[in-house]
């Protein structure tokens, strides 16, 4: 929707159980599964305003994918030292594992629940690692006709292809011009 769509690869945590208050040494217990997630992010749209409002711009239809399916955490080699992968048109552009974040995934589910409790069903975006297009000098950003291919081992990969469209452009143009 805008000049400045960027990627996020990221291993997406599904809540199975209500966490109200839960310690990072509990917070695996209110875990389902975990899923394969695609942060899709207008920076620009997150810039805007007096003060940055960076979820909003993850708010776009058809952004924030997930899948191929959930994986439960018996599963999965190392529930805390996940890899992920992200590819661009073919191109690595993100490698790492949870183990690397800035917190870990029972880290981020104690902290979000002392803030608001996280539901059955809720998903948790928990990190990604370096190498989005904002951070790259030049800045590279999505464009129509991009592949995106983001993959978590023990889970799979999920691909996206995008698509621009003149209406989509304008209208989220002005909006960020404040019209």
């Amino acid at each position: 929707p805008t000049e400045m769509v960027d990627w996020e690869v990221e291993v997406v945590a599904v809540i199975g159980r209500e966490a109200r208050e839960v310690s990072a040494a509990d917070a695996w217990e209110h875990v389902a599964g975990v899923t394969v997630g695609q942060d899709i992010s207008a920076r620009d749209i997150q810039r805007l305003g007096p003060a940055p409002q960076f979820s909003i711009g993850k708010s776009f239809p058809g952004f924030g994918p997930t899948g191929p399916w959930v994986a439960t955490l018996d599963e999965l080699p190392d529930r805390d030292a996940i890899p992920l992968e992200c590819e661009l048109n073919g191109e690595r552009v993100q490698a790492g594992t949870t183990a690397e974040m800035i917190f870990s995934v029972p880290e981020l589910i104690a902290w979000i629940s002392a803030i608001c409790p996280l539901l059955p069903g809720d998903l948790l975006f928990t990190g990604t690692p370096s190498g989005v297009g904002a951070r790259r000098t030049p800045p590279r950003f999505l464009r129509p006709g991009d592949e995106l291919v983001s993959r978590v081992a023990g889970i799979g990969e999920i691909a996206q292809r995008f698509v621009g469209g003149p209406e989509e452009e304008i209208h989220v143009n002005a909006m960020a011009k404040g019209a």
